[in-house]
């Protein structure tokens, strides 16, 4: 078999770096409502997307 060499990163990897290099959250280059787009921005946020948000705390 072939070693497969990715000249690319998975999308979750490009929205991490598209957010370590300054890169606006709109600058997703993958269609909206696409399984790359999530991914994307799964990697920009830093949090997996299957992961409910945290409440808000209550003022106290």
């Amino acid at each position: 078999m072939a070693d497969t060499c990715h000249t690319q990163a998975d999308p979750i990897e490009q929205g991490a770096r598209a957010r370590i290099h300054g890169r606006p959250k709109d600058a997703c280059p993958y269609p909206l409502n696409s399984e790359e787009h999530a991914s994307w921005l799964e990697g920009y946020d830093g949090a997996p997307r299957d992961r409910a948000l945290d409440p808000p705390l209550a003022a106290g």
